[in-house]
C-alpha cells in the first residue's frame, strides 16, 4: 500500500474521499457539521466512542467503542472503496504495544488493505505489513498534545492520500 500526506480538503479527481472521526464522547454536534462540509465524501466513518445513539446521525458508519452503551453498534465493519477494502474497529480490545500489528492482521483476515481505528485519542498514520493503519485522533479530547482532529482519507486506484485536519484548520 502506498500512501502520502496531502493538504487537500476537497474532491481529488480519481480518488474517493472518506471522512474519518473518532472519540467524540458525546460532543457530537460536530458530526453533522463535518458531514455537511464534506458532502462529496464517499463515506463518513466514526471509529467508536460516540456515547450516543447512532440512529440520530444520518450518513455515518459507526463501530462500538468501549464507552458506547446507547443504541446498536457493530463491533467492526468492513466495506469496499474502489479497488480497496476498509476495515474499521475501535481497537480497545487490542494490546497497547501490538495494536497496529493486530489491526493489520484483522484487516487482512477480512481481505482489507486499510484499517481505521480510534481509542487512543492520538492521530496516527502508519503502514503495517502492507496495510494502511489510520487513527484520526479525537474530535473532542486528544491525548497526544495536539489539537482535536479528524482525517480525510483519499482512496485511489493504487494509492491513498491522508490529511489529518486539526481544529485550527476546521474552518467550520
Amino acid at each position: 500500500m502506498e500512501w502520502n500526506f496531502t493538504e487537500k480538503t476537497g474532491a481529488i479527481e480519481g480518488y474517493l474521499k472518506v471522512v474519518v472521526v473518532s472519540d467524540s464522547h458525546g460532543f457530537n454536534e460536530i458530526l453533522d457539521v463535518i458531514r455537511n462540509k464534506h458532502s462529496d465524501a464517499y463515506a463518513c466513518v466514526h471509529c467508536g466512542d460516540l456515547e450516543d445513539n447512532p440512529d440520530y446521525y444520518d450518513g455515518w458508519v459507526f463501530v462500538r467503542g468501549n464507552n458506547d452503551y446507547y443504541g446498536r453498534f457493530k463491533e467492526n465493519v468492513s466495506f469496499k472503496a474502489g479497488s480497496h477494502r476498509v476495515y474499521v474497529e475501535h481497537s480497545h480490545l487490542c494490546s497497547y504495544r501490538g495494536r497496529k500489528i493486530a489491526l493489520a492482521r484483522k484487516a487482512k483476515d477480512k481481505a482489507c488493505d486499510i484499517a481505521l481505528f480510534g481509542h487512543t485519542h492520538c492521530s496516527d498514520v502508519d503502514e503495517e505489513d502492507g496495510v494502511l493503519v489510520l487513527n484520526p485522533g479525537s474530535t473532542w479530547w486528544p491525548r497526544d498534545g495536539k489539537e482535536p482532529s479528524y482525517a480525510l482519507l483519499y482512496i485511489g486506484q493504487n494509492d491513498c492520500l491522508v490529511n489529518i485536519i486539526f481544529k485550527s484548520d476546521w474552518q467550520i
